[in-house]
């Protein structure tokens, strides 16, 4: 159900007014389709000397209220509630690393085995005090490019050195991802903060959680 445009956003869910079995895969392929046709149209843009065109998406599944919202004046149905915002929260934190569909726990867990993923962070976003861990939504499985798999992986093999206070051999792993394919905001957020920690400790209560400040 396409909601409403907000500036340049979109916003859409799943669900209402009808239901939609397996909605947070029917999500997860929506993102990606909508990533493959933009990459062609900014094949075409570029053609014809247009500068390239991204855009990010947010993806979380939920109980929200969902109905006709307003007044007697002006009615709209809509989608509200707490899984709606922290959805709001995940598109605006792909700028945090360098991502383009990032996915809660919730809708990894309701897509399955059927999407290929690769764990980003345990993160509290702005304005919730409860951390969720946050993916990265690679493709579909068998879909899905083995060097992206290969980097994922390994990636995810620095998590639980970072969430265990091996900070030295947590930067090995990461400096390891980027040197192997190339740059990645991710690992250069992750090495940033190995070091901040290498020189100040985290508190005795850290869960390896990280607060992002921005909408």
């Amino acid at each position: 159900t396409l909601d409403k445009y907000i500036g340049d956003a979109v916003m859409a869910f799943w669900g209402a007014p009808m239901p939609c079995e397996g909605h947070a895969l029917v999500g997860c392929k929506a993102a990606l389709a909508n990533q493959k046709r933009l990459a062609g149209l900014r094949e075409r843009f570029s053609a014809e000397g247009y500068p390239p065109v991204r855009n990010r998406i947010g993806l979380n599944s939920g109980p929200a209220s969902i109905g006709n919202m307003g007044s007697a004046a002006r009615l709209s149905y809509t989608a509200i509630g707490d899984n709606v915002n922290l959805a709001s929260r995940l598109e605006g934190a792909n700028k945090a690393y360098g991502t383009y569909i990032l996915i809660s726990e919730s809708t990894r867990q309701g897509a399955g085995e059927a999407i290929e993923v690769r764990e980003l962070d345990y993160v509290k976003v702005k304005g919730k005090n409860q951390p969720i861990r946050v993916f990265e939504l690679l493709g579909l499985k068998g879909e899905t490019e083995t060097n992206l798999l290969e980097k994922a992986r390994l990636f995810e093999s620095g998590l639980p050195l970072f969430r265990a206070r091996d900070f030295e051999q947590a930067i090995v792993v990461f400096r390891s991802v980027a040197a192997k394919y190339g740059d990645d905001v991710a690992c250069e957020n992750y090495i940033e903060r190995c070091e901040h920690y290498l020189k100040e400790a985290p508190s005795a209560d850290w869960d390896g959680s990280h607060a992002l400040t921005e909408k």
